[in-house]
């Protein structure tokens, strides 16, 4: 029993100098005004916030399709900048203002991955998103390294 005792209190002292040395957290900055990071790299992992469907000059765009293409183009996107790909995604949640257009969503969320790569998901209904949008999409990708 006594041997047990000291051998946790070891671990217990080993595990605050492991997170000491782990890297810290890299953030990959939104555009200018709001308030969260696009990106968190953390121990191996990108955490991609939340995307919605807006253009490149901020403004929603319209149509269920057309919203759903670009907050995918808008994923892309983000992981391109990081040298990643849809590839490196192995979790997404996804946010839905109509589950009755779940079916439509599918259809357009599975061409931008390869039918053997498809990611880990979960799929939620909402009163609202930012903005009005149709869907919101968070994603995580391995850094694979990087």
């Amino acid at each position: 029993m006594r041997r047990f005792i000291v051998q946790a209190m070891g671990l217990g002292l080993l595990a605050p100098m492991a997170v000491a040395h782990a890297a810290p957290a890299r953030h990959v900055p939104a555009a200018e005004g709001f308030p969260f990071s696009k990106a968190v790299a953390v121990d191996g992992v990108l955490y991609l916030s939340g995307e919605i469907g807006t253009a490149p000059d901020g403004k929603l765009v319209q149509g269920f399709d057309a919203q759903v293409r670009q907050t995918m183009d808008n994923i892309v996107a983000t992981l391109a900048r990081e040298g990643l790909t849809t590839d490196d995604v192995f979790k997404c949640t996804v946010y839905l203002a109509d589950m009755s257009q779940w079916g439509a969503f599918n259809r357009i969320y599975v061409s931008y991955f390869k039918p053997d790569r498809l990611p880990a998901r979960s799929a939620l209904g909402v009163n609202g998103l930012a903005m009005g949008a149709v869907t919101e999409v968070e994603c995580w990708a391995t850094l694979r390294g990087k």
